[in-house]
């Protein structure tokens, strides 16, 4: 806390403790304000204007600070000012009071607490966003909430002050007519607890449930574009259709299948999307090829000699198609089948929001969930779409032949696994980026370090480069790209596009139903991973944020459940902690914020380093590239983020993903025995470099002295 802060805080407890040090709240019970009642109702009446001001002033005070409670002011404003008049003094006094406590709770307290608790703040910040007007409203109507705690509880939160200050002066209205009713009758020589039954304040507070039923409704009518526009089935043929089947897909209907829901599974191109067929698969089977070739490179290094290093590429494709057959049943038709799933080959599109029909057949489910994927961004260049001989991540896989200059536009992931994987074969690579560095979505010393190593392995790197067009001449195609405000000209054999993916969101019937497209050109979900129709939702690619087939699987596990069972209790898709690798040599792999991002957000966060050069399995293979860095809260040793670049590094970023997962600091990585040498020492060495600069500097003194001293004994 500031000084200001600090100083603030001490008045008020001084003012507090002169407050009850002099008995002040004695003086205003209910005991003495009836002994007193007939002097201060005759003061009242000869001077209504000075009363009504001082009482308004000594009721603000009040209001702002828990001096006393408030029921016994409320009960003297009826007794001594009439219904009306009292009503409208304690209305807007309270109100205002209990803005002031508000403010000074927001100032002392709230940047302290979300500096050392965002990531715990941030789901209520975000949940006061949603509901917090409807929720204040709801407490405002209950008597029976501490008046104190709400204002103090509430100025932690983002809630504006005007939005505090006049959902408060309403919600507060019902519960001060009573009250001051109740000191009016009193005031006319009925007693309070006549007026103020058990039966009128739990009714009052009854009235808490009117908002939140109000809202479901409201929300009900106006978020499902389907009411009064199609004509929703009596009965359904199945509880679930999902729409594509990658990996969001594929799990998602397993799911409804092991909880015994009748799903079925529509998919017009092959089975298991993107990822089996034309990504993460045959990717990773094209790099395991390219790194044998690699090491047979530089079997020298390690004293074994390797004549003659020949790649067959077209046997290295064979073998990528062979990869993607041996995982295939994983992903078939038959075995899903077996699980319960019914599959139907064919392109499914929406005619109504529960409705799809497939070659002419019409189906309906309870539920539908759209799992499209993506597909290649191609760029808007001229000559791109000619006759050159140009590759995206799902068409390379068709090369038969090694292409001899390989033109890489993109220094993404997809560019970059690619793009180093031809190199290795044999490819003369060029890696063409129009930003700084590769993988511009890490930090730089990342992007750094992986450029070295493609310059060092013969890729040309070429950042800050716009591509202009491609061309042909006498037979020679060629890119031709602005860098640095010089024209240059890259011939190629081929052209791979690595641009990222866009999300497949068109010809099946989204537009004519209405369901909402984000700007960014992904379906609009909500935390749910509901669309603008309550029944229908979206993972996978198709949905974002993420293009992960980890996250669609991730996604896919809620939109099962809130599919099937969101009639009774929906549940948040929760992305803290998600990793993510790009499969480069070295690897990157990354979990939480970079440092970047956390100085973008505002967030304190400190640095702890280890290169991989101090690991002795790093050493004893030669892989010395790399190293492990984790950012924690400031003193602390909670994990923010961790990035790795080295060997391995999407396997050694598990054991950060758990740790932050489940809220493990470095502390509990330093005190976790790892067999040694092995490549997750480089985790515990981490905690060991925080560890070291965390010291107890005083007790380690003490301990000096200590030995010192038992060694004159």
């Amino acid at each position: 806390m500031t000084r200001k802060q600090v100083g603030w805080l001490l008045l008020l407890l001084a003012g507090a403790a002169l407050f009850y040090g002099l008995k002040l709240p004695h003086a205003f019970s209910l005991s003495v304000i009836e002994t007193e009642r007939e002097r201060l109702a005759a003061i009242v009446q000869s001077h209504p204007l000075p009363a009504a001001v001082l009482f308004f002033l000594l009721y603000l005070v009040v209001a702002a600070f828990p001096l006393m409670p408030h029921i016994p002011m409320s009960l003297a404003a009826g007794a001594l000012f009439g219904f009306w008049i009292g009503t409208l003094l304690v209305s807007f006094a309270s109100s205002l009071g209990a803005t002031i406590a508000f403010l000074l709770a927001r100032s002392l307290f709230q940047e302290p607490l979300e500096r050392r608790f965002r990531d715990r703040m941030e789901p209520i910040q975000a949940g006061v966003e949603r509901n917090g007007a409807t929720f204040l409203f709801s407490l405002r109507l209950v008597p029976f909430v501490p008046f104190f705690m709400v204002n103090l509880l509430m100025g932690l939160t983002r809630i504006p002050a005007r939005t505090f200050y006049l959902v408060s002066q309403a919600g507060m209205l019902p519960a001060t007519a009573l009250f001051v009713n109740a000191g009016s009758a009193w005031g006319h020589g009925i007693r309070p607890e006549t007026v103020m039954t058990p039966r009128v304040l739990v009714s009052l507070s009854l009235l808490a449930l009117f908002p939140w039923a109000a809202r479901a409704a409201v929300r009900k009518i106006g978020a499902d574009p389907s009411r009064g526009t199609w004509k929703k089935p009596r009965r359904f043929d199945r509880n679930l259709i999902v729409i594509g089947a990658g990996s969001a897909g594929l799990v998602t209907s397993y799911l409804a299948a092991a909880l015994r829901a009748r799903v079925t599974l529509i998919e017009g191109g092959r089975m298991g999307g993107d990822c089996l067929n034309t990504g993460c698969v045959p990717s990773k089977a094209i790099l395991k090829s390219a790194k044998v070739a690699h090491m047979s490179r530089k079997a020298e290094d390690f004293g074994v000699t390797v004549r003659d290093v020949d790649v067959d590429f077209s046997r290295v494709m064979e073998r990528v198609r062979e990869v993607i057959g041996t995982v295939a049943p994983h992903d078939s038709e038959e075995r899903y089948r077996t699980l319960g799933v019914e599959v139907i080959h064919g392109w499914g599109r929406l005619v109504t929001p529960w409705e799809v029909e497939v070659d002419g057949r019409r189906m309906s489910a309870r539920s539908i969930v759209i799992a499209a994927g993506a597909s290649p961004r191609i760029p808007g260049i001229p000559g791109i779409r000619g006759d050159a001989p140009i590759y995206t991540s799902e068409t390379i896989w068709s090369l038969k032949e090694r292409p001899r200059r390989l033109v890489v536009l993109g220094g993404g992931p997809i560019g970059c696994e690619l793009g180093q994987a031809f190199s290795r074969l044999g490819s003369q690579v060029s890696i063409v980026d129009r930003n700084r560095r590769l993988l511009k979505k890490e930090d730089p010393e990342v992007g750094e370090l992986l450029e070295t190593v493609f310059s060092e392995e013969g890729i040309e790197v070429l950042t800050e480069t716009q591509p202009l067009r491609v061309e042909s001449e006498e037979g020679e195609f060629r890119l031709v790209a602005n860098q640095k405000g010089e024209e240059k000209a890259l011939p190629f054999d081929a052209l791979l596009l690595a641009l990222g993916r866009v999300p497949r969101t068109k010809g099946y019937g989204l537009e004519e139903i209405g369901v909402r497209i984000s700007g960014d050109g992904t379906i609009g979900t909500d935390p749910f991973l509901a669309t603008n129709y309550p029944h229908i939702f979206a993972c996978g690619d198709v949905a974002g944020p993420y293009q992960f087939t980890h996250a669609a699987s991730h996604q896919a596990g809620y939109v099962a459940i809130n599919a099937l069972f969101g009639n009774l209790k929906r549940f948040r898709a929760n992305y803290s902690s998600l990793p993510w690798c790009t499969f480069t040599d070295p690897e990157v792999g990354r979990v939480g914020l970079s440092e970047e991002e956390a100085r973008d957000q505002g967030i304190p966060f400190e640095v702890t380093r280890f290169d991989f050069r101090e690991l002795d399995r790093a050493l004893a293979e030669s892989s010395f590239s790399g190293f492990v860095k984790v950012l924690t809260v400031p003193g602390k040793d909670r994990i923010l983020g961790a990035t790795i670049i080295g060997e391995r590094a999407g396997d050694l970023l598990s054991e950060f993903t758990l740790a932050m997962r489940h809220g493990l600091g470095l502390e509990k990585i330093l005190s976790t025995i790892h067999a040694y040498p092995t490549w997750p020492e480089a985790a515990r060495s981490v905690a060991g470099v925080w560890k070291r600069a965390h010291a107890p500097e005083a007790l380690l003194e003490w301990s000096r002295w200590y030995h010192a001293l038992r060694r004159r004994m």
